[in-house]
């Protein structure tokens, strides 16, 4: 759906915010005209929603009271052909309509173009989820404000979008870039625990009391926190955390919160003085806490400082090379992901028009017909992939399954190598063509795309991490 259906309020509003952004590019002096300067600029801001907004797209009890503050950070890296930007966003999900405004906002702000801004959320439930075209499709059918408010969206991207902007006034040299990973113990651990017949036979959610499910291994994981930091000098400027797995401890009580993973970037944050850290979700669509958390409020610090130890290890670990601006470059790969055989569009809107079903049942199907109606429209998501020195971060959408990020690592082995998921979180749940037939939640309703998505993704992270066609 383009922003031309948006109702007219929106459309004129961030209209307005276009065009008051002014687009502003780096300088570079006389002397540098053949080589550019690698420099980078940093933002942060608070983006904690009113009492009473809702939260995780509607689905769980509306906010009662801040238990911890939300925050919108994200980083301009300047000196390469265009200016790229990355954007964390302590929200659930910014999916399909808000992924097109944010990043045209961003690069209208900061002089690139929307292909070359990556927009992730950390997936917190305790928090906003925004998806603007099927908000819109809500709106028609009588369900205002059920996913979020609009005035909230439009203060929080206009405050975002000033404070991307004028960072650029504080922009600083790049001279390294510090790569390093540490061992994150007693937090992660895969939901899905088959049984004899190769079936998923227990869901080891984010918490769990099932003692098979806290006694069951591990499984497949990826147990390390990669640490990828821009250097002036001695003087850390930027640190970009990247880990997979699901955030929760608990949620669903109305208390606002950054959870384990905004908590654990806090607490190294304050070892790193003058730097500002960035997280981001690996590929933990299918990875959690359950093995370690039983739910109780307790464990969410526990929780945190087990993923900021890990952290600090990764720091005691990081090792800077120096880097220039030809020692960048951003690859962009649209790719059109197979939908899923069991959305169905009919079924899909005569659950969103009835006036007398559940409102949870309502946005869900307000969000699957929106990614439908997009699909089939031939919508593309762009998946993007950051070279800078030794180092390369990917950056997907989705729930993704962790097999992803493992299979990226083996691709190029030489380097160091991140992923960022939960990008458009439209596709929901993206698994591997095996997981399809295992059953389980993640591969069920809550699943907008089909077994062949892997062949789709695979091939693509062949092309940006490894170079093959």
């Amino acid at each position: 759906m383009s922003a031309k259906s948006l109702p007219r309020m929106i459309v004129l509003s961030l209209c307005t915010l276009l065009l008051l952004v002014v687009p502003v590019f780096a300088e570079d002096s006389p002397k540098q005209s053949k080589e550019k300067t690698l420099k980078v600029a940093t933002f942060a801001i608070d983006i904690t929603p009113p009492i009473g907004h809702p939260l995780c797209y509607g689905h769980i009890a509306p906010a009662k009271k801040v238990v911890d503050p939300l925050s919108a950070r994200g980083m301009i890296l300047l000196g390469g052909d265009q200016p790229i930007v990355l954007l964390a966003l302590d929200w659930v999900g910014a999916n399909n309509g808000a992924q097109d405004e944010w990043k045209k906002a961003l690069a209208a702000a900061v002089g690139t173009s929307p292909d070359h801004c990556a927009v992730h959320c950390l997936h917190q439930h305790d928090a906003p989820g925004v998806d603007i075209t099927a908000n819109q499709r809500l709106k028609e059918n009588g369900l205002d404000g059920v996913m979020y408010q609009e005035a909230y969206l439009k203060d929080v991207m206009q405050r975002t979008i000033e404070a991307a902007q004028q960072s650029l006034k504080q922009a600083r040299p790049v001279t390294h870039v510090g790569t390093g990973k540490g061992k994150v113990k007693q937090f992660a651990s895969n939901r899905r625990i088959l049984g004899p017949d190769g079936k998923v036979k227990i869901v080891r959610f984010s918490s769990s009391r099932n003692l098979a499910a806290i006694k069951s291994p591990e499984g497949v994981i990826d147990p390390y926190v990669r640490l990828l930091s821009l250097w002036d000098g001695d003087q850390p400027l930027v640190v970009l955390s990247y880990y997979a797995t699901h955030p929760q401890s608990y949620y669903g009580r109305g208390g606002i919160s950054c959870d384990t993973v905004g908590l654990a970037r806090g607490l190294h944050e304050k070892q790193l003085p003058g730097a500002l850290q960035i997280h981001f979700d690996g590929a933990g669509g299918n990875i959690g806490a359950g093995k370690y958390n039983n739910g109780d409020p307790e464990n969410r610090p526990l929780l945190a400082q087990r993923l900021a130890d890990g952290m600090q290890a990764a720091w005691k670990s990081t090792e800077k090379t120096p880097v220039t601006a030809q020692d960048v470059s951003w690859s962009v790969k649209p790719v059109l992901l197979p939908l899923r055989d069991t959305l169905d569009e009919e079924k899909l809107t005569t659950i969103l028009k009835n006036p007398k079903g559940r409102i949870t049942d309502r946005i869900r199907a307000a969000r699957d017909l929106d990614y439908l109606k997009r699909t089939q429209a031939g919508e593309t998501i762009d998946i993007t992939r950051l070279k800078i020195g030794p180092a390369q971060v990917v950056h997907m959408p989705g729930e993704l399954f962790v097999e992803y990020q493992l299979a990226a690592q083996k691709m190029a082995p030489e380097d160091f190598v991140c992923m960022a998921a939960y990008g458009d979180q439209g596709p929901g749940y993206i698994g591997t063509t095996i997981a399809y037939a295992q059953g389980g939640y993640e591969t069920g309703r809550v699943s907008r795309t089909a077994p062949e998505v892997e062949d789709v993704l695979m091939q693509t992270l062949r092309e940006l991490v490894a170079g093959k066609q």
